[in-house]
């Protein structure tokens, strides 16, 4: 597994909004987006701690997942204050801004549902290959979410390569929908022994995160629109 891991972000930078003159909206904007990346790596070590049966780790680092995301939400709402008021930046660009904020304001929000059922799931019996597969595939979507940070970090200084990265955002989350299947095979074998309930919340939680993946994707796709405007 690649697995990109967790990047300080205090160190990271989106070219995006330097090259353009800096504003508060601006500002906002790359807070929000870092905070949505945030989510998702909380999600992969909570999964971790999960697989490894330790209960405190898992829950503090769901704990962080939602303070994450709450921030997040915050952030949308003033960033769209702030952009909404027409001199942040040119008209297209403000658009194109909006739309890369709502994409990863609901990647939060599916890595915060998907925090919600392994929290639910804390105490139930479950095969252990299910806890494998399941850190497995929140590697997997954080590979996908940290190629996505890098097509947009790109996207004004190297188009190229923001196109490229944008590109290979769908080789991951390929990966994320091949596990997906693999795990829902897996309610076939342990089914009979599997309480249902937990069989519900489980098949929820991995599919909040393959929904996770596929808004990654999503929102490649549009960075791929934007690369070829550069």
């Amino acid at each position: 597994m690649l697995y990109l891991g967790c990047v300080d972000v205090e160190k990271r930078s989106y070219d995006w909004f330097e090259y353009r003159r800096r504003t508060r909206g601006l500002e906002l904007a790359h807070e929000q987006i870092t905070k949505a990346f945030d989510t998702v790596n909380w999600l992969h070590k909570a999964a971790k701690s999960f697989s490894e049966r330790n209960v405190s780790d898992a829950k503090k680092f769901i704990k962080n997942l939602y303070l994450a995301e709450e921030e997040v939400d915050k952030l949308r709402t003033e960033t769209f204050f702030e952009l909404s008021k027409g001199a942040a930046l040119v008209s297209d660009y403000r658009e194109d801004l909006l739309h890369v904020v709502k994409r990863l304001d609901t990647l939060a929000d599916y890595a915060k549902d998907a925090a919600r059922c392994l929290e639910i799931l804390m105490e139930a019996e479950i095969p252990s290959e299910f806890y494998q597969k399941t850190v497995y595939m929140t590697g997997k979507l954080v590979d996908t979410a940290q190629m996505l940070r890098l097509s947009i970090e790109k996207l004004s200084s190297n188009p190229v390569e923001s196109s490229n990265a944008a590109k290979q955002v769908g080789e991951f989350e390929n990966d994320v929908d091949v596990e997906y299947l693999r795990i829902k095979s897996l309610f076939v074998k342990y089914g009979v022994n599997m309480n249902s309930g937990v069989m519900v919340i489980f098949d929820d939680l991995i599919e909040f995160i393959e929904q996770a993946a596929d808004m990654c994707a999503d929102t490649a796709d549009y960075i791929l629109v934007l690369s070829s405007r550069e």
